[in-house]
């Protein structure tokens, strides 16, 4: 080598590392989209959210290596509890590109009609058959995968649940949203199990949070002997106020979510929602290593959770039969 050449390559040496440093590719930030139902945006936001549910999840995905900010991100959006207000976000997600969209049922027919391409990991969806969204819970087909509630099974033992409550002839009051998949399903199974066991029940349909109220008037007004909640988007973040008129009204009500029994209601039976969520998590690995989600079965909850509040049944005079707390997973006193 010539010394002209030498110098040159000397020369060029120090600028050639940074030119293959920014050749190497980078580091693939996955975008998880995350649409809420009820709880607002911002305690969805960010590595650390406000919200539990969510919270969990996240944990659960540091556990299984993935480093927010590293790995991925999150890109949120929620209704707040305004089912109209779903189209419009899913799509939002839609053009974002987003890897995938973590949601839960409520929201369903509005991701539904928004992609069909991008996975999509539902946490609680009522029933993913009936609702278009899975050819079978083993083997769903779609871009649709996570967890089924079990709301819709489940309505027949939250209806026994009352009438132990409040034996007698005088109908059940069933307050639910006619819109959507979930609560109709529930509501048709509701029916189904009072006819076969000879119940009445009073059919009080809620659209608005401003209905809620009159509601439970005519609930009253027909001498209702008990209070079905049937989970909504536009209930559940009403979950407070229900309570509140229940005790009011002086109404034993069974509830599909432990968050009514939280905000001061009286009973509720259903899943382990924080333990739904954890498992999101686990769908979300498999997708993001390639998995597809229409091979990803529907999980089923193999745990549900009997929560009473005592403090709730003495404000309406009710004793608990020892039958039912004998069955209880958590008395809250």
């Amino acid at each position: 080598m010539d010394r002209r050449a030498f110098i040159s390559t000397v020369a060029l040496g120090p600028l050639a590392v940074p030119r293959v440093a920014l050749a190497q590719p980078a580091r693939n930030i996955y975008r998880i989209g995350i649409l809420g139902v009820r709880v607002p945006a911002s305690e969805l936001t960010g590595p650390q959210p406000r919200d539990p549910h969510l919270a969990a999840l996240l944990r659960e995905l540091r556990a299984l290596g993935y480093v927010y900010g590293e790995h991925f991100v999150t890109e949120v959006r929620s209704g707040e509890g305004k089912l109209e207000r779903f189209p419009g976000l899913a799509a939002e997600l839609v053009r974002l590109k987003v890897d995938l969209i973590v949601t839960s049922g409520p929201s369903l027919p509005a991701v539904k009609q928004a992609t069909s391409t991008i996975p999509v990991v539902m946490i609680g969806a009522a029933d993913p058959v009936a609702q278009g969204v899975a050819h079978s819970l083993g083997r769903p087909g779609g871009n649709f995968t996570g967890s089924s509630i079990q709301l819709v099974e489940t309505t027949a033992k939250r209806l026994e649940l009352l009438k132990e409550l409040a034996p007698g002839a005088a109908p059940v009051a069933v307050l639910w949203d006619p819109r959507g998949g979930g609560p109709p399903l529930s509501w048709r199974a509701a029916e189904s199990a009072a006819r076969e066991r000879g119940w009445k029940l009073l059919s009080l349909e809620i659209k608005d949070t401003g209905e809620i109220d009159s509601a439970f008037k005519a609930a009253t007004a027909a001498r209702a002997g008990a209070v079905l909640v049937l989970p909504t988007a536009v209930l559940d973040k009403q979950a407070h106020r229900i309570a509140e008129l229940a005790a009011k009204s002086r109404l034993a009500a069974v509830y599909g979510l432990r968050l009514y029994v939280e905000a001061g209601g009286l009973m509720s039976y259903s899943p382990d929602v924080m333990e739904m969520y954890r498992r999101a998590a686990v769908f979300i690995d498999k997708i993001l290593k390639g998995a597809r989600p229409g091979d990803l079965p529907f999980e089923q909850p193999t745990k549900f959770e009997l929560v009473i509040n005592l403090k709730a049944a003495r404000t309406i005079g009710l004793a608990i039969p020892q039958s039912i707390l004998a069955r209880a997973d958590e008395v809250i006193r």
